[in-house]
């Protein structure tokens, strides 16, 4: 397994997180267990600050949230600098109670309810991205009733598919996000957010896809953003003050996988803005983007204890551990793969090809296929990579699994940052209608 961040092998042969053995944190905290690598995101996030400094350019680098929202995580954002990008009321909620400054929200998605608009309007949040014309019109309508005037990115379908899988590539004509630019109702919803009275325009949004390795989709976006600009200040007057070019970063997740570095998805951005956007408006635009697996993904390892062991002869061996798609459901949503180690035994050498299960009753359940490890025993700890993005974020009590604990671990300390689920958790919600309490008399 590839070591990121500050992962090493010590000299017993354990893993090690920031500091801190992993065989020792299971001990104190049990698994399945999640850890964030807390210096390798505070690295990520500078990495983006200072290749935007470096542009010259006004800029904001917004953290998507839906990758990992927690509080700890705002409060991390909000240290390194970041503004904060939510999509739900539960985010937004999340991100107010770590004390985010409201200023730098943005408040996205594609189905905005008029509460979550009025929880972030009485917020006084920094922008709404609008996703629609009902979006458009009902934002306006609630801004008129409490008397503000609120501001706005329109998102915007600039024709551009990355290369990536189809469930995760969101820029091309075909989605469900955003004005289209190439059939003409961007142009249209330019003109009614600018109508519209209780509505500032700043700009505009885009958004190619996810776990995108190169740049050419992104400088192709930029030219295609900045030929929408110019054709809008031709017909109308209207400039652009703000141009968000979204996220969609890549990591390694696997050996093959081949992102850039931070500082060469910038410089792509940064130059085709100064190049397409020059002599459009009296400055250049100010510049948003918002990563969000690309700061966390590498960060976060999930840590499990092997139990059962089935072995086909001539077929498979399958290696069952504590935990499953209840806290990573991506490899059945998206196929994605993953390296891991045994975390107790990390510098045996690999004997056998197994296919880690986990325990959820599905025959989906399966973690990763096909990976060289040592000859796995019970109770060996098993590190998976890179689950940082979406797997804390996307984690769910199917078979009424609960779900892990969260660790920040950094220079040999780990801080608890979501206490681990119990059974009263599960159940806590859960209401027995009064008829069904009684029993039932049995007739003879």
């Amino acid at each position: 397994m590839y070591l990121h961040g500050t992962s090493t092998i010590n000299n017993e042969g354990h893993l090690t997180i920031g500091g801190c053995d992993v065989t020792a944190l299971k001990a104190q905290f049990g698994t399945p267990l999640y850890i964030v690598d807390e210096a390798l995101v505070r690295e990520r996030c500078r990495q983006y600050m200072e290749a935007f400094r470096a542009s010259g350019l006004t800029f904001q680098v917004a953290y998507a949230s839906k990758a990992f929202c927690v509080m700890a995580m705002c409060r991390l954002a909000e240290e390194e600098g970041l503004s904060l990008d939510v999509v739900s009321d539960g985010e937004l909620y999340t991100a107010l109670q770590a004390g985010f400054p409201a200023q730098r929200i943005h408040f996205h998605g594609n189905n905005k309810t008029p509460e979550e608009i009025e929880m972030a309007i009485d917020a006084q949040i920094g922008c709404f991205v609008v996703d629609n014309f009902n979006e458009l019109q009902l934002l306006n309508a609630i801004a008129k009733e409490r008397g503000v005037r609120v501001n706005v990115l329109l998102r915007v379908t600039p024709g551009v598919e990355a290369h990536t899988h189809e469930y995760i590539s969101t820029g091309q004509t075909d989605s469900k996000f955003g004005f289209d630019i190439g059939n003409g109702t961007a142009a249209v919803a330019v003109q009614e957010a600018a109508n519209a009275d209780h509505i500032d325009l700043l700009g505009i949004h885009s958004h190619i896809g996810s776990q995108i390795f190169e740049v050419q989709g992104f400088q192709m976006a930029v030219e295609r953003v900045a030929q929408f600009a110019r054709s809008i200040k031709e017909q109308t007057g209207t400039t652009f003050k703000v141009v968000n070019l979204g996220g969609g970063f890549g990591i390694r997740y696997v050996d093959g996988d081949t992102p850039l570095a931070v500082s060469d998805y910038v410089k792509a951005i940064t130059d085709g803005v100064k190049q397409h956007f020059a002599g459009i408006g009296p400055t250049l635009p100010e510049i948003w983007v918002e990563p969000g697996r690309s700061i966390v993904g590498e960060a976060g390892t999930t840590l499990y204890t092997v139990g059962s062991v089935k072995e086909i002869p001539g077929v498979r061996k399958y290696v069952a551990v504590d935990g499953g798609m209840t806290d990573n459901p991506r490899p059945a949503l998206y196929e994605s793969r993953y390296e891991a180690v045994l975390a107790n035994r990390a510098t045996d050498a690999a004997e056998e090809v197994v296919s880690i299960a986990g325990k959820c009753c599905e025959s989906g359940d399966m973690l990763i296929w096909d990976l060289s490890l040592p000859k796995v025993k019970q109770d060996d700890l098993l590190a998976v990579s890179c689950t940082g993005a979406y797997n804390y974020a996307m984690a769910n009590n199917y078979n009424r699994i609960r779900r892990p604990a969260v660790l920040f671990v950094h220079e040999g300390q780990a801080d608890v940052v979501v206490e681990r689920e119990t059974h009263q958790d599960i159940v806590g919600k859960d209401v027995i209608p009064a008829r069904l309490q009684k029993k039932s008399a049995v007739q003879v």
